[in-house]
């Protein structure tokens, strides 16, 4: 992208050569351009004096002063003009008919036109034939001797961040709080002997908000503050990666103190020795740099490098030890008072309606990152715009929570009748199971209006608190609400008449049931011992060749386990929707009426 972008702005050398051959050509032409006028003979000239019609002329010799031209002026006013080559004959002649003729001087060269403009006109054809090259050619060679140079970006003044701006992330700020103090006063550390963390990996769930606490550091501590992606380091020719890691410290040291921020570190920072590459590729020789830049031979005082990464578990364990990153702070999804701070954060410019209580949304809003609140009250605010309302109601927010969490409804879908009552049967089967079930739910919302790409409708529940870890029974009950649909249309239209619907949700319940057994030890049969296989690909930093974790003997156990629960689950959930089949039916039928029914129209029916 950005090569064409430089060729299109580099000029044309072709075209210049040919505005400049057009431009002498029409010099020349110009040049050529006199006034033409009859041109006497001596015979005419005599004729002329001799009938005495002659009344003036004016004799021009030329340099060398014997050739010339001569004007004449007849008696009629007409003018006419005779080159000659002796002009002091035709002077003669002249004065013998009584005539006094008019002889100019010899004309002098002026220097200037015969000797300086000629070196001036090479001189600027020559300077501007230079910069055609330079823009052409330079260019190119500039950008290659600029290659190996780092790509960091230094934040302006108008970017910088406060730990203000940043909400929900009280004890991260409180752990970094002791960088902004170092790069405020080192000599209080320095002092007592006290060194400084040269690194800090910043590690958490994509849009928890890394890189704005990196910058809100940076503009806590008010010092420069260097980003760079880990992606701008590899290329694809060898040794680019580690001179543009030479230059990123050569140019933090410049701007000493200050921060250096790594945007997505295990792009470049990956375990050594793994995958397809080998030992030597590009990437290795770039981390290779990076580990000697941030504790090698070289005393980098005063740059703190701080990186942002979602995947820790893959990166390389030299970067990880105490003297490179020495802190790793963890940035996790926001509670529900940080969900708070950060809604109040994204609504300070958007005008809210009464109705609106962030209190509420914050705690529908569990599992929530910092960026999905943002895009939250975004899509809220778009809604208003597109209804050319002044100001978010609660429905807006509600409409962007379903089109953010599943996706958008559609409406316009033309869907048979036969469709949709299977569709309100299945959704009323889960929300049975959300409503009843004591560790899930309780229903927020029911629908049978088509979303995103294929599924019919949907049953969104209302997670009333946040939590830390998943129990055995959570689990257990997350399945038997994911079999819940299925059931309601077997008792419906029976075991022969199903529809492939229920896909995503069983697959869903295998997933919970096989990690329960592999990855969390929670099979009575099976122990607690973990069977899961190594899941991390190649390509991610793990070995090429890894072995399964356990014999044939005990995946066939596992498979056997995994259908005695999922046996298990399928059996109490469907006991409790016999046990409500009226409310199955009642609910149904007002799905059908509606389309979409909320909790109180639901619980409404119990």
């Amino acid at each position: 992208m950005n090569n064409n972008k430089n060729n299109r702005e580099a000029p044309n050398i072709n075209l210049y050569f040919l505005i400049i051959i057009l431009l002498l050509a029409f010099t020349a032409w110009v040049g050529t351009l006199r006034p033409h006028s009859e041109s006497w003979t001596m015979g005419q000239l005599e004729k002329a004096l001799a009938s005495e019609n002659v009344a003036d002329a004016v004799i021009t010799p030329n340099a060398e002063g014997q050739t010339g031209s001569v004007s004449i002026t007849l008696k009629s006013g007409e003018t006419k003009t005779m080159y000659v080559t002796d002009v002091s004959a035709v002077e003669d002649r002249l004065k013998q008919a009584g005539l006094d003729p008019l002889v100019k001087d010899i004309p002098r060269e002026n220097w200037f036109l015969s000797d300086v403009l000629p070196v001036l006109i090479v001189l600027v054809a020559v300077v501007f034939f230079f910069v055609i090259m330079n823009g052409q050619g330079g260019g190119a060679n500039s950008r290659m001797m600029n290659f190996g140079k780092s790509r960091a970006k230094l934040a302006g003044d108008d970017g910088k961040k406060k730990f203000a701006d940043v909400a929900g992330l009280q004890e991260e700020k409180e752990d970094l709080t002791e960088i902004v103090d170092f790069l405020k006063d080192p000599g209080k550390y320095t002092k007592v002997g006290a060194r400084i963390p040269k690194g800090v990996l910043l590690e958490g769930p994509p849009g928890t908000g890394k890189t704005l606490l990196a910058k809100a550091v940076a503009g806590e501590a008010d010092v420069p503050f260097l980003s760079i992606s880990g992606s701008d380091f590899v290329e694809m020719f060898v040794g680019v990666g580690a001179s543009r890691v030479r230059d990123l410290f050569a140019d933090a040291k410049r701007h000493s103190p200050c921060i250096v921020f790594i945007d997505e570190i295990d792009a470049v920072a990956r375990r050594r020795g793994t995958g397809m590459g080998g030992g030597h590729d590009e990437r290795e020789q770039t981390l290779n740099q990076l580990l000697v830049e941030m504790d090698g031979f070289g005393v980098n005082e005063g740059i703190i490098v701080m990186a942002a990464t979602n995947r820790v578990d893959i990166l390389d364990p030299a970067i990880l030890r105490p003297g490179r990153f020495d802190r790793k702070i963890a940035v996790s999804r926001p509670d529900v008072r940080g969900r708070e701070e950060i809604l109040q954060v994204h609504a300070k410019n958007k005008p809210l309606g009464d109705d609106v209580n962030l209190e509420e949304i914050a705690r529908t809003t569990a599992g929530f990152t910092g960026a999905d609140l943002e895009n939250l009250m975004n899509e809220a605010a778009i809604s208003t715009a597109r209804e050319n309302r002044g100001y978010l109601k609660q429905d807006d927010i509600n409409k962007a929570l379903i089109k953010t969490g599943i996706g958008s409804e559609k409406k316009s879908r033309i869907i048979s009748e036969k469709e949709k009552k299977i569709t309100a049967y299945h959704e009323a089967g889960h929300a049975i199971l959300f409503h009843v079930l004591p560790d899930v739910g309780p229903v927020y919302t029911v629908s049978i209006i088509p979303t995103g790409v294929s599924a019919a409708g949907y049953t969104m529940p209302l997670p009333e608190k946040d939590e830390m870890f998943l129990t055995r029974n959570k689990m257990l009950q997350d399945v038997m609400v994911s079999l819940g649909g299925r059931i309601a249309e077997e008792l419906i239209y029976g075991s022969t008449d199903i529809t492939t619907g229920a896909s995503g949700d069983i697959k869903k319940a295998t997933k919970t049931i096989r990690r329960m057994i592999t990855r969390y030890g929670m099979s009575e049969k099976l122990g607690i011992i973990s069977y899961e296989d190594d899941e991390d690909e190649v390509f991610i930093g793990r070995d090429l060749a890894h072995q399964r974790a356990h014999s044939e003997a005990t995946a066939s156990e596992i498979d056997q386990e995994i259908k005695r629960i999922m046996d298990e689950c399928y059996d109490k959930a469907k006991k409790i929707i016999l046990e409500h089949m009226d409310v199955l039916h009642r609910c149904a039928e007002l799905l059908l009426e509606k389309e979409k029914i909320t909790r109180e129209d639901f619980e409404a029916l119990f």
